[in-house]
């Protein structure tokens, strides 16, 4: 992550979960080494996967003591094999024991991430379909598990509400409809907006292209109402799949005429990649 983004957005939430696992201290390293001792660990993949977070598993470690030096021989995106030792920290060993726990956390859940993201991406490999995340991510974490799902090779959907214009079924109910929800949408939006309708039926499709939409998401489509849907819009938007994308059923939508493939899964369903720190040396 940029230097901004680790400072003004990343650094808050390491600083509150080393809160929340340290509280009063750590009882079992106070006791064991109550006094400064340097000492280094290895990192140790468990599993084959896909790392993701190399930085702010560091980070971690430097935010309690600057001294830490953490070195890892793998950058985010690169692939791991059980029994590989993939990185060292060196540094105050009461630091290294109070920490290992915060900072593997971050590691593993960013890691799964990146190793379910990257199984998918490869099972679309060839097809030119993009394959992007959504919003259903852990409260308050999304930084961290965004992050993941590009180091695993999918491309970000939007980040916020804030972003993007995506008019779903609840806005088009309100609304009344797709083309005034469109039109209040261009009333008071940045012109620079892309519009984005999700779709259920054909006729939604029609009435999205007939306002002249940017981006078209058929939502739980069948697979023959998916072609239909395709061939109605005719290359006139931008279409985007969605609608309980797994790893499992990921493959057949490598041979739609599609621009894009959404999945939730990549955050809300993936598990972590099994890490360790071993081999405390002092």
């Amino acid at each position: 992550m940029d230097p901004a983004t680790m400072t003004a957005v990343v650094d808050p939430h390491i600083r509150a979960a080393l809160a929340e696992d340290l509280n009063a201290g750590d009882v079992s390293t106070d006791a064991v080494v109550p006094a400064h001792r340097h000492a280094r660990v290895d990192v140790v993949c468990k599993q084959d996967g896909t790392i993701a977070g190399t930085d702010v598993f560091a980070r971690v470690f430097s935010l309690v003591d600057a001294a830490t030096a953490t070195r890892f021989a793998v950058a985010d995106g690169d692939a791991v094999r059980a029994g590989d030792v993939i990185g060292t920290v060196k540094g105050d060993a009461r630091v290294l024991l109070s920490c290992e726990r915060v900072a593997l956390n971050y590691l593993q859940r960013m890691s799964g991430i990146a190793t379910y993201t990257r199984r998918m991406v490869r099972a679309l490999e060839g097809s030119g379909v993009t394959l992007v995340d959504t919003r259903k991510t852990t409260p308050t974490l999304r930084v961290f598990e965004k992050a993941a799902t590009r180091a695993g090779g999918a491309r970000n959907h939007r980040f916020n509400l804030s972003d993007a214009v995506m008019l779903k079924d609840n806005h088009i109910a309100a609304a009344g409809g797709i083309a005034p929800a469109v039109r209040a949408v261009r009333a008071r939006a940045p012109f620079t907006s892309r519009i984005e309708v999700e779709c259920e039926t054909l006729d939604q499709v029609r009435e999205a292209i007939a306002a002249h939409v940017d981006i078209v998401m058929l939502d739980n489509m069948g697979e023959a109402d998916l072609h239909r849907a395709v061939a109605t819009i005719a290359g006139r938007a931008a279409v985007e799949v969605s609608g309980n994308v797994t790893l499992a059923n990921v493959a057949r939508y490598a041979r739609l005429p599609i621009d894009y493939l959404s999945s939730g899964a990549l955050t809300h369903s993936a598990g972590i990649l099994d890490l360790s720190i071993k081999h405390l040396v002092i």
